[in-house]
């Protein structure tokens, strides 16, 4: 039997063994990720395959963020038989690492609801049921730095390159280009890579695909791309804004939905050849993205880089070309007929950004909430009096501020279930009080000879 890629989406419990033995796989990796999005993972030697498969593989709950008390710690891994996959950097020669991404269960054999894959497959079937699907479209961007003598990362970058450089000033070419052929062996159908913006910024991109897979590869891309960073003894990030001055890192989400085949945002006939499907949609996700801007935005830093004057857009307002405006419609139509959500950024859970959004744009569509005119103008340069007069509004301004339009939404709350919904504002709430009470470097440089 060849080694096929997850990309085939048709793994059989024989196809799993029967590629354990031929590429002679030593671990099994099951993979999952809790409330903020990072990864966790519990690694079987391959031997105990069966007993992964039947799911029989528990893990202790009430040891990760937002799951179980001790009370009622016992979970299970529910492995994804299509997410099978072999991880390229761990080759060695007496055996390979596969992984499997899994969802948790209950003793009972129910779905936990604090799992964020269950949550997303939870809303993705009631799009299913209004009939339509929803592909997902990223574009992750991530900075490499170099690491000290002790391997800790520092915030020197590895090259001084800008925009679509190349060598060599783009210090990163041959790095970039081990990241696409790992990506490309695990499945991924790579569209470019190339410089981003800022000294030491980076971007790879990958072909759109259901949202489901699109949240498993997000979280699979910056496992890998880590991975190959520290083989050169850097640290890649996906911290939206690690340098004061700089463009920082965002994670632009384009959406389309499709219903019987047909992609539902296109209509020939229309203005823009957008269907009311699509300005619906639109208008659902300018009217809640203040109140789900902490889960596409969910660090303290993401704020600092939702600021004007880095191409970061801050503004509610859409456009069918307008780079400033917080929504943009890409020229391209057909099947690629699509919306872009300009403020995400790649700290943010992909499961729970994409189940906000989605339930946002349902909600458009459901209520027929009409989006306001299309800004075509530079949103950056106007005044405020200008964006009064045009009743632009802005994102949150902080985590706090976030987190408050968060408690007070309706469609957040039924994106996320009462159990995420709860434990995520918990978290955050104690993650702005910790940087609330802290001193920095910025108070003690300020202040400290002054008073």
């Amino acid at each position: 039997m060849v080694f096929r890629s997850n990309a085939e989406k048709n793994f059989t419990p024989d196809d799993i063994k029967a590629t354990i033995k031929e590429q002679n796989i030593k671990f099994i990796r099951l993979q999952f990720v809790d409330i903020n999005g990072q990864v966790k993972n519990m690694a079987l030697p391959s031997d105990q395959i069966d007993r992964i498969l039947n799911n029989e593989i528990m893990l202790d709950g009430s040891s990760i963020k937002g799951f179980r008390s001790i009370e009622t710690s016992d979970m299970y891994f529910y492995p994804d038989l299509n997410t099978f996959c072999i991880l390229p950097w761990r080759t060695r020669e007496n055996g390979k690492v596969a992984r499997l991404i899994c969802d948790i269960y209950n003793p009972d054999g129910t779905p936990f609801d604090g799992c964020p894959r269950n949550n997303l497959k939870r809303v993705l079937n009631e799009a299913k049921s209004m009939g339509y699907e929803m592909n997902v479209g990223p574009e992750c961007e991530f900075f490499l730095f170099k690491r000290d003598a002790d391997g800790v990362p520092t915030s020197r970058t590895h090259d001084y390159a800008g925009y679509y450089d190349v060598g060599p000033e783009d210090l990163g070419e041959d790095i970039r280009g081990e990241m696409v052929t790992v990506l490309q062996e695990m499945g991924f159908e790579i569209e470019a890579s190339h410089h981003e913006v800022a000294e030491g910024q980076h971007e790879i991109d990958f072909k759109y695909a259901d949202a489901l897979t699109t949240a498993d590869n997000v979280v699979t891309f910056k496992v890998a791309v880590k991975a190959i960073a520290a083989k050169y003894d850097l640290h890649a990030t996906f911290m939206p804004k690690p340098i004061f001055g700089v463009n920082g890192s965002g994670m632009h989400t384009n959406i389309s939905l499709f219903k019987d085949g047909r992609n539902a945002f296109l209509d020939e006939n229309k203005p823009l050849k957008l269907s009311d499907t699509a300005l619906y949609a639109i208008g659902g996700v300018l009217k809640s993205v203040k109140s789900i801007t902490a889960l596409c935005n969910p660090t303290v830093n993401s704020y600092k880089r939702l600021v004007p004057g880095y191409e970061a857009p801050v503004y509610l307002a859409w456009s069918a070309a307008n780079r400033s405006a917080l929504v943009r419609v890409p020229a391209k139509r057909g099947n690629a007929t699509r919306i872009e959500l300009r403020s995400p950024d790649p700290s943010a859970n992909p499961y729970l950004a994409f189940a906000a959004i989605l339930s946002s744009a349902l909600d458009g569509i459901k209520n027929q909430i009409e989006p306001p005119a299309a800004v075509d103008q530079n949103i950056y340069q106007l005044t405020d009096k200008e964006k009064k007069k045009l009743k632009i509004d802005s994102l949150p301004g902080s985590l706090n501020e976030a987190i408050e339009y968060l408690e007070k939404s309706i469609v957040a709350k039924e994106a996320l279930g009462e159990h995420i919904f709860n434990e995520f504002i918990c978290a955050k709430k104690i993650e702005w009080d910790d940087f609330r009470v802290c001193v920095t470097p910025w108070e003690t440089d300020r202040y400290l000879g002054k008073f």
